[in-house]
Parts: structure tokens; sequence; C-alpha cells
């Protein structure tokens, strides 16, 4: 089949208490060998964090974070000096490389946090760590599809160590969008809130939808909907 619906219900689930987190792929204790990724897209997990809560300091190496905040306000600090907070609109993106140690709080103390943490495996190994982090004005995406990440950094994106485009839509009532997909690539949907359809297929908030096969990918919401697409080599 050209599409595979992913859909949030079947998802796995960790709740932490101060961690509620959905897992679209395989993760921490959550695994199921029918869910390892999407070509180089690893993981995509929508965190919702309670306030004043947050991860501790802790590693990574070798791969694309991204950090995309759908409410709240989420503070991070790394082992590089760069101290920020990230808000809607907001793209960070960190190259683990060699090695980074980094800690992420919800820096509200009476309103909960919700982003999407994703994770791309990075074309090579053993590259110096680097952080970056852009706002993409709701304007910018409102109706339209706005690159938010890119391997060559076009357009203002942030510069993802991979080859894949990704994405940003906020459709309104009836707004439609479509975006063509090359020869030997492939795309996945992440619904981030709302409803749409993409070629004539229903999903939801926490759906996620792969696509293979497909020239072109039409994307409609009947009321209002949020959702990141990425373009990646196969």
């Amino acid at each position: 089949m050209p599409f595979s619906i992913r859909p949030a219900r079947a998802r796995g689930h960790a709740n932490h208490g101060w961690l509620d987190s959905r897992h679209t792929f395989s993760f921490a204790d959550y695994y199921d060998p029918q869910h390892m990724g999407f070509g180089p897209l690893r993981v995509i997990n929508e965190d919702v964090v309670q306030p004043g809560a947050g991860f501790a300091e802790h590693g990574h190496r070798n791969m694309e974070i991204v950090s995309y905040v759908l409410q709240g306000a989420l503070e991070h600090k790394d082992s590089l000096g760069e101290t920020s907070i990230i808000r809607p609109g907001d793209v960070q993106r960190m190259s683990a490389g060699t090695g980074i140690r980094h800690s992420e709080y919800n820096s509200s103390s009476t309103e909960p946090v919700r982003f999407l943490q994703i994770w791309i495996i990075p074309d090579r190994l053993g590259m110096t760590p680097g952080y970056e982090q852009k706002t993409f004005p709701e304007a910018e995406r409102r109706g339209r599809l706005c690159l938010i990440g890119s391997r060559d950094a076009r357009e203002g994106s942030v510069r993802i160590q991979q080859d894949v485009d990704l994405y940003a839509t906020l459709l309104g009532d009836g707004e439609r969008v479509s975006h063509a997909i090359r020869s030997g690539r492939g795309a996945w949907i992440q619904v981030a809130g709302g409803e749409m359809t993409v070629n004539g297929q229903s999903l939801h908030s926490g759906d996620g939808m792969a696509i293979l096969s497909v020239d072109k990918i039409d994307l409609e919401s009947p009321n209002q909907a949020e959702a990141l697409i990425f373009d990646m080599a196969f």
C-alpha cells in the first residue's frame, strides 16, 4: 500500500506523573519491532510535562534532536552553554554528534508544556555537537507549508544533518495544501492537533501516516489542524 496509518491510540504510553509521553515509535521501555522508525526518522514523542517539572541533565550522541512546542514554554540548557525558552512557533535543533548533555524543564509553575520530541538519525557519525533555534510565526505556517528544517538550511529553516525536509502547517476551515514528493523519497505526516484528510484518508490529533510510492499529497482540514510533514530520502 502507498500509505500506512499509525493511529494515536496505538502508540506506546508512559505516564510518570510529572511526564505523560506517547511514543509513535519504539522508545525506552516501549518496544514494538513493527514500529522502529520510518527511514531516518527514529522518534516522535508527544510529551506533556507538568508545571515546574522536567528532564534532568542527560546525554545524547549521534542524533539530530528537534523540539517543536505545541503549548506552554520549555526551558533548555546544555553543555554548549546554550540556554533558551522554546515556545509555540519556535523550532530547536540540537545535533548531539560526539556527545552533548542537556536538560529540559517546564518553565511555568502553573501550566503544562506539550511538545513533540523528534529524533532523526544523522547522515554521518562523530560530528561536532551543535545547537540552533528559530521562530516561525503563525502567519508563515497558516494555510501553507512552511519549511522549518532542511539539510541545506534553505528558506531560513534550521539545518538538519540528514536529507530531510521538515514542514509545518496550520490549516483552518476547509483550507488545503499540496506537496509533491520526488522519486526515491517518502513522507511521514504527524498530526499535532485537530483533524484533517490526507489524500482522502481521515487523520486526527496524534495520528501519523507513512507514505511511499506517491508523487503528491493533499492535506485538507474540515475545521482546524496542525501537522508536521517529513519529506525524506529512502
